[in-house]
């Protein structure tokens, strides 16, 4: 299996309650409100800049407002792969660690969400996306899963806590 980390984003919130909010994934519902919102579009075309085109980011807010989100899931229709994805939980730690599993893909894959509190009162967070990649899609894939991974750390840091 091979291992995509984020960078070490700072959320300027305690650990207890950026864990409560990301161990319940019906709390990320706050995505779906927040790509209606204006200033939040301007916000995130400010941190991408040139990276995410307007086509580009009208399509994420499509899928975004066509995902189902419960306590333990999250699930969405990927057009590339012709199916839905479901994004399941599979073991909390509290206060330091969701790991989560994707179910319905076609290469097995997990998430782990890695938290930790700072000098500061604040919080500390670190992804990894482990996935089960032949060499040569390895190759043609690698770069944009690294990249992938560190634009979900962005966003997640964005949320409200």
């Amino acid at each position: 299996m091979t291992k995509y980390e984020s960078q070490i984003k700072s959320i300027y919130a305690p650990v207890d309650r950026v864990y409560a909010k990301l161990s319940d994934l019906s709390n990320l519902r706050v995505l779906q409100e927040r790509c209606s919102d204006p200033a939040f579009i301007d916000t995130i075309k400010q941190r991408a800049g040139d990276k995410v085109s307007d086509e580009q980011l009208a399509s994420l807010q499509e899928r975004l407002k066509a995902m189902q989100f419960d306590t333990d899931t999250v699930s969405g229709y990927v057009e590339q792969l012709g199916t839905d994805l479901t994004l399941r939980i599979i073991e909390r730690e509290e206060p330091k660690l969701v790991k989560m599993e994707l179910e319905n893909s076609p290469v097995p894959a997990n998430l782990w969400i890695q938290l930790l509190p700072d000098s500061n009162g604040n919080t500390r967070m670190k992804l990894t996306i482990g996935v089960e990649l032949n060499f040569f899609i390895k190759q043609m894939i690698g770069g944009k899963l690294k990249d992938g991974v560190d634009k979900f750390a962005d966003m997640l840091a964005m949320i409200p806590y």
